[in-house]
């Protein structure tokens, strides 16, 4: 059967809602997303609910007037976040609202802003939003990250194409990755996560002290990885046994490495779209867990502003697997947004780790995550690493050397 293009759209939108999001009976959504949504949003509200939502609140942004914001404020103005903005997003992540967030930016919006500008903003929220940011980081609240094509971020992916086939092409793509096609798109994420389930098990059964990275772009790093890690992926879980998946789509495994043991070089493989500026043809040094040293042939600024975030930002906080027959790898399409692109190779994170990457992390409190090993930060920013060259060892306390990846994919 032919579905029409708003049939794809409200069937994205359950997707969405009732997977992603594991909306349940009485609990509220929260959905985020630019103006250029506005269709895609109208089907979420709906779905939300049919499922019995109580309260659906939506919040719409528009990245042009975000950019006047950033051209025509000082720096010293982001440092204030907005007084109306905490209580909103504190105070449904304190209901126990489900988060939903569509990302659909033009991946040059912020081009030329002032990365002290937006370093600003991004530590006022982090300290003003603490319930908010709590509650995804300690398993509180379900969440969900989707793509949603929008005519700017089209025309970036596909710029020889006229702007209406460059955004339906996107949809389609969006569609595809998020497993979003077929008779049964539920069921296509329940058989995805149990190939997750295969492979976290095994790593996990492993108990590697650390893994060594290769490729041919001059990569050569050695990450140690803490005692009692956790190798997580696909579907979480919250504190209260809700399965919920966090980003649609998702193809990576991953964990949270020790925030004092990194050693070496990693090159990146594909630009890093960051928040509207890119980063492209960098490497960064570490030396004893921490940024030694990073160079980039575009946006040398906003990757020093990156790190400069805060101490944590200088540090790990995961380690992701992706093998290059990820299906948005197969796509041979450069999305330019980190939700698409971190899914199609290896990636590393810079800040905040993960306290459910540490066995009972999410019991621990900030500084005992850090005594453990667990990064902590204002910031999480991912960077690809994935080559079809890749090789990952990974070596045990006894210094056993174990083959995790070879040319790019499991070697197992």
């Amino acid at each position: 059967m032919t579905l029409s293009f708003d049939e794809k759209l409200a069937r994205y939108a359950r997707l969405a809602v009732e997977t992603g999001c594991a909306l349940r009976q009485g609990q509220e959504l929260f959905v985020a997303a630019d103006v250029s949504q506005v269709a895609l949003v109208r089907h979420i509200v709906k779905c939300a609910y049919e499922a019995g939502a109580a309260r659906v609140t939506t919040r719409f942004t528009d990245e042009k007037i975000v950019r006047y914001d950033y051209d025509y404020q000082p720096a010293e103005a982001f440092k204030t976040f907005p007084d109306w903005l905490a209580l909103l997003q504190n105070g449904v992540a304190e209901r126990g609202a489900a988060l939903l967030f569509v990302t659909s930016e033009d991946p040059l919006a912020m081009a030329g802003v002032d990365p002290a500008k937006r370093t600003n903003r991004q530590i006022a929220a982090h300290e003003a939003c603490r319930a908010w940011r709590d509650g995804m980081d300690f398993g509180r609240n379900v969440w969900c990250i989707i793509g949603g094509a929008s005519p700017a971020w089209a025309a970036r992916v596909f710029p020889n194409l006229p702007a209406d086939q460059a955004t339906a092409r996107l949809w389609e793509a969006i569609f595809t990755t998020a497993r979003c096609t077929g008779d049964d798109p539920a069921a296509n994420w329940a058989a995805h996560q149990k190939s997750f389930e295969e492979k976290k098990a095994w790593l996990n059964a492993q108990r590697f002290d650390a893994l060594h990275y290769t490729n041919g772009l001059g990569t050569d790093l050695t990450i140690g990885l803490n005692p009692g890690h956790v190798w997580e992926g696909g579907g979480e879980t919250t504190q209260d046994g809700t399965l919920f998946f966090p980003n649609m789509p998702t193809e990576e495994v991953f964990t949270t490495p020790d925030r004092t043991r990194a050693d070496g070089v990693v090159y990146a493989s594909l630009p890093l779209n960051h928040g509207g500026s890119l980063v492209d043809g960098f490497h960064v040094e570490f030396k004893d867990g921490r940024v030694a040293g990073c160079a980039a042939e575009v946006g040398q600024d906003v990757l020093e502003q990156i790190i400069g975030t805060d101490e944590g930002a200088h540090h790990l906080g995961e380690c992701a697997l992706v093998p290059k027959t990820s299906p948005i790898k197969q796509e041979g399409i450069l999305f330019l947004n980190t939700l698409f692109d971190e899914n199609a190779a290896c990636h590393l994170a810079l800040g905040m780790g993960f306290p459910e990457c540490l066995e009972g992390g999410r019991n621990l409190t900030s500084d005992e995550l850090v005594a453990r090993g667990v990064n902590q930060s204002a910031t999480h920013v991912d960077f690809m690493i994935g080559t079809d060259d890749l090789a990952i060892d990974g070596i045990t306390a006894d210094g056993t050397v174990v083959p995790v990846f070879r040319d790019g994919t499991w070697a197992n």
